[in-house]
């Protein structure tokens, strides 16, 4: 087993909270882990990056290399395409459909859309208005770790119990909306 993710979005969208859900349900299960984080501007909506790299087998670097990313989970479409050359011939996107305009010269969501739209294994989902919809607004980003579930390889009970652990100590409240949020996601990529 080996599965070499990206996850990608924008300061404060939550998507170095999914890398802790993920490595926590790698680890329970004796997988070998390496994460490299590349935080950027975070501080002013900067662009958000982290390798994360889940093995059976040993892993000698913690980058992963162009063409090599099993999954690209992204938080916001123009992010999931601007690391686009380091998914894998078969690899999935699976991202937000809500841009995070942070920049004067934000591309037309048109033509992102049209441009996710050429990729073989893509899912686009609405998490902000899901989230908002189901009564979990602060739980989107689990909504789109639930839609890439399958694409990781992770048994999703694995992910429940790793929400548990890594929320635990913040109340049975947000445990709850996060299970409720990564439930969501499951069902919206079928």
């Amino acid at each position: 087993m080996k599965t070499d993710i990206i996850l990608c979005g924008v300061g404060g969208q939550g998507i170095l909270s999914i890398a802790t859900i993920i490595g926590e349900a790698a680890i329970k299960e004796n997988l070998y882990i390496k994460q490299a984080e590349v935080h950027g501007m975070s501080q002013r909506g900067g662009d958000v990056q982290s390798n994360l790299r889940i093995s059976s087998n040993p892993i000698s670097s913690d980058l992963i290399p162009l063409g090599g990313a099993d999954v690209i989970i992204s938080m916001e479409p123009m992010e999931a395409l601007r690391y686009l050359p380091f998914l894998a011939k078969d690899g999935w996107i699976i991202t937000s459909s809500t841009p995070f305009v942070n920049i004067p010269n934000y591309p037309d969501i048109e033509t992102i859309k049209a441009d996710l739209g050429k990729i073989k294994n893509v899912i686009v989902l609405d998490i902000e208005q899901a989230a908002k919809d189901s009564g979990v607004p602060r739980s989107a980003n689990v909504i789109l770790l639930g839609a890439a579930q399958k694409a990781l390889g992770i048994e999703y009970d694995k992910l429940e119990d790793a929400i548990c652990r890594v929320f635990g100590r913040k109340g049975e409240a947000v445990v709850e909306a996060n299970i409720k949020a990564l439930a969501i996601g499951r069902e919206a990529q079928k």
